[in-house]
């Protein structure tokens, strides 16, 4: 994206190279991305309005999945949409104040997400290992200040990178980004200043952002562990396992993606742009479509309430009949 070009303002404009592909298969990819776009947001907005009508999911594990969903919802609507709109208007421009505020945005909700699984995780603990105390300790107050809380840490730790980034120098003649979105480390490519300190600040934002919360998910899990193989039966420690699994499985698509974009080594960004964009579709695509699909699939609870509400859609339909 980003090339040093300045419009009649004099402001920096950014040219977004997009996903690359044969003229071809154009179409097919703008299909796909457009078909990924809309299954996330119905997946996790079914899963949303599940949590929301039926009381029986009314928990504290399915309050926080809200706020995941809702969360992915908006990763991808800050990025996807546009992506579209330049691969069919063959128009691929933003102005620096545009590229800065879907940076920080993504950026914001990327942080978020990382925190919100810790949540997530300390939740699955408690549930695991104080069975009797786990309604006393995790309450609905408690549940909506570990979101809010989520919320306002994702958002608040993001600014000194955004700001950062755009206080460089963007000049004429620089290579445009090649990205299909205003992605950190693909803007940072772009300018002509030494970006040393701001790769510093990316690791070193890093640590509180994704490797504390990972760290807790971590101690948490070997906490469970522990609980686990106490438990006298192989069905119990089977059904206290099963759990935690969809968490498990989310954690591992997003600390995958995300930590191999933004905690990579300095020299990875040598790589060929085709790497950098194969992975940041993995996290910003194929992530948040999986991740209602994971909660879904196995979740005896979720079912119950999915019959319920199309029991309940039958009925009306019939009615109206």
């Amino acid at each position: 994206m980003g090339s040093g070009t300045l419009n009649d303002s004099g402001t920096p404009e950014f040219l977004l190279l997009g996903l690359w592909a044969p003229p071809s298969l154009r179409p097919l990819l703008w299909v796909s991305l457009l078909l990924a776009y809309l299954a996330t947001v119905l997946g996790n907005g079914a899963l949303v309005g599940l949590i929301a009508l039926d009381r029986r999911l009314h928990r504290p594990m399915y309050r926080l999945l809200t706020h995941l969903a809702l969360l992915d919802t908006a990763y991808v609507s800050t990025t996807l949409p546009q992506a579209l709109a330049h691969m069919a208007m063959h128009h691929a421009r933003l102005s620096l104040a545009r590229c800065g505020a879907q940076m920080y945005v993504g950026i914001s909700l990327g942080s978020c997400e990382a925190i919100l699984l810790a949540a997530m995780a300390l939740d699955r603990c408690l549930a695991v290992c104080k069975p009797l105390h786990y309604a006393t300790l995790v309450t609905a107050p408690r549940c909506a200040a570990l979101a809010g809380t989520s919320w306002t840490l994702g958002f608040v730790l993001s600014v000194p990178n955004a700001v950062a980034v755009l206080r460089l120098p963007f000049c004429p003649g620089r290579p445009a980004v090649d990205h299909f979105f205003c992605e950190l480390p693909a803007v940072l490519r772009t300018a002509c200043a030494d970006t040393t300190a701001n790769y510093r600040l990316v690791y070193g934002l890093g640590v509180p952002i994704l490797l504390v919360p990972f760290a807790l998910i971590l101690a948490s899990y070997t906490w469970i562990l522990t609980a686990v193989c106490k438990l006298p039966s192989a069905g119990s420690r089977r059904k206290a396992l099963s759990t935690c699994s969809s968490h498990l499985a989310v954690v591992g698509l997003f600390y995958g993606t995300v930590s191999a974009m933004y905690l990579r080594p300095r020299a990875s960004t040598a790589l060929p742009a085709r790497h950098h964009k194969l992975v940041a579709v993995f996290y910003l695509v194929v992530t948040p479509v999986l991740n209602p699909v994971i909660y879904s699939l196995r979740n005896r609870d979720v079912h119950l309430a999915a019959q319920y509400a199309l029991a309940r859609l039958r009925g009306v339909c019939i009615g109206l009949y």
